[in-house]
């Protein structure tokens, strides 16, 4: 019997990896390729369970699959940490960091 690769479970990979390394870009960009790949591993899985002696990689999808919801929820968090910051400090804290200190001094009750 001739097996042959999923279509989808390097791709997967890949974007799990980059899920994970591109969390900390404002957790956008970690959402972005999370979301495609949990979406390319959910189609690869229909695959391999409708004829799963057909495929020889579904190890890949796997780990693929862990990497993105791993991508995923770290770049939800750093988002939510980023709406944090923005809300306490305020953008204009952002630019001048004499009132980046000023406002850290308030914060930590000096």
């Amino acid at each position: 019997m001739n097996q042959q690769n999923l279509p989808n479970a390097t791709a997967v990979l890949v974007l799990g990896i980059i899920s994970i390394v591109m969390c900390w870009c404002y957790g956008i960009i970690g959402i972005i390729t999370g979301g495609i790949g949990l979406y390319l591993a959910s189609k690869d899985n229909a695959s391999y369970q409708l004829n799963p002696t057909e495929y020889s990689n579904y190890s890949n999808l796997k780990t693929g699959k862990i990497l993105c919801i791993i991508g995923l929820i770290l770049s939800v968090l750093f988002l939510i940490y980023m709406v944090w910051i923005f809300s306490v400090v305020g953008m204009d804290a952002l630019s001048d960091p004499e009132l980046m200190r000023e406002r850290i001094r308030e914060l930590s009750g000096q």
